[in-house]
């Protein structure tokens, strides 16, 4: 009986000391489409560089450990990746960073045929990220959408 006591004990002890690496506070930094370009592409699909600034408003630094993004043009899911090698966002800071994706041929192919019928003059695009900080931090999910004009 003992034992249980002592492993309980144990167990609330490092669940609090675990909890105290929450930051209260916390704020959402935010992210933003910095650049967006075309690169050479070693295969079959087109490659593209996307540039993402993180504005970080929090009194100490963000360890970034991982990023998952999807870019969709009318609901067409064309560009997906993932990126690990990340920079540190100091406090009160600003960081940019690139990541490089390759597009959905099929979903570029939908896309082109969409277009031709419809006609429309713009097309509806949405940006998501999930940003995945260090430690017991929580997650950042970035949502933008809007349209981009097909015409001058």
């Amino acid at each position: 009986m003992p034992q249980k006591k002592l492993l309980f004990a144990l167990a609330i002890f490092a669940f609090l000391a675990g909890c105290g690496t929450l930051r209260p506070g916390f704020e959402t930094p935010s992210v933003s489409v910095s650049s967006f370009k075309t690169v050479p592409s070693d295969g079959m699909f087109p490659a593209f560089e996307i540039g993402l600034r993180v504005v970080n408003p929090n009194s100490y630094a963000l360890n970034l450990d991982g990023v998952s993004y999807t870019i969709s043009l009318e609901g067409n899911e064309l560009i997906k990746g993932v990126a690990n090698d990340l920079p540190v966002i100091p406090a009160y800071g600003d960081g940019e960073f690139q990541l490089t994706a390759s597009a959905n041929l099929l979903a570029g192919a939908r896309l082109f045929s969409e277009l031709m019928r419809s006609g429309n003059r713009s097309v509806a695009y949405a940006f998501e990220a999930k940003l995945n900080l260090s430690g017991l931090q929580p997650t950042i999910r970035v949502r933008d959408e809007g349209e981009i004009s097909l015409t001058p």
